[in-house]
């Protein structure tokens, strides 16, 4: 029997078997990385989330997908006949993006090393060295100077049909990605799925939704999960987890169970 396959020790990114499939990261990511080596997936509870809200044939937008530990997850629930467009502006990071969806034959996502904000234009992306310790998930591009230019658009100009997802893990620019979302928001009414982890932007971003006419659940998945893919018991974040929103056209009048309702104005 063939051993299974491996990467150079000398190299900064690594594979492994995991519960989505075959997945690349870096090696040094502190996180995201460190969580699939372990336990061979990352923030379970959102999949779980997922697959209680994303249905065949949606189209679902990706906003921050990094290195698509989820990608993958949201191109199996949206089946042959949905759509899952992921952006994700870091270079290295879109690259191993890239890499995952070919190792895992995602044909129904498109991927775009884009930045998406409240206007056109550009944005600047540093380069975080994928040699040390860095959390590449966490890097705000917010009042960035330096880093490489990379096209920034609206979402109200990607040309979307219809859209009835979009997931926002912009690490504090979530509010500039609603702004530049308001015609889609009005037209479609799309499930929202907002990172709210900037206790300075927290009540800026709860407000606008406000004004969108949603109604805002908190979910706080931890990043460890005990029934992990691999089986590890060892908690390497205790206490740590992921701090979302999940949110919903008021005038649908559902109600999320096992959520609190949070308030927005």
């Amino acid at each position: 029997m063939r051993p299974p396959a491996t990467l150079p020790a000398t190299g900064f990114n690594e594979v492994a078997s995991c519960r989505s499939g075959i997945m690349l990261f870096p090696r040094h990511d502190m996180y995201v990385g460190a969580s699939l080596r372990k336990y061979g997936e990352f923030s379970p509870g959102e999949r779980v989330l997922f697959e209680t809200i994303i249905r065949p044939r949606m189209v679902v937008l990706e906003i921050g997908a990094n290195i698509g530990a989820h990608t993958v997850e949201l191109a199996r629930l949206v089946g042959t006949g949905g759509k899952v467009f992921a952006y994700e502006p870091q270079p290295l990071i879109f690259q191993v993006l890239c890499a995952n969806l070919a190792l895992n034959s995602c044909d129904n996502v498109r991927a775009f090393q884009t930045a998406i904000g409240a206007h056109e234009g550009s944005i600047k992306v540093p380069l975080l060295a994928p040699d040390r310790p860095n959390n590449y998930g966490g890097l705000s591009l917010s009042a960035q100077s330096v880093g490489e230019d990379v096209p920034m658009r609206r979402i109200d100009d990607l040309g979307l049909p219809h859209c009835h997802v979009i997931k926002l893990d912009l690490e504090g620019m979530e509010v500039e990605a609603l702004l530049g979302a308001a015609a889609t928001i009005r037209r479609d009414r799309p499930i929202l799925y907002v990172e709210d982890d900037r206790e300075a932007r927290s009540a800026e971003l709860r407000a606008l939704l406000h004004d969108y006419g949603y109604r805002a659940y908190l979910h706080e998945p931890p990043l460890f999960e005990p029934h992990n893919f691999a089986g590890d018991p060892e908690n390497l974040w205790p206490g740590v987890v992921s701090r979302n929103l999940l949110c919903l056209p008021a005038e649908r009048g559902i109600v999320v169970n096992g959520l609190a309702e949070v308030t927005l104005a």
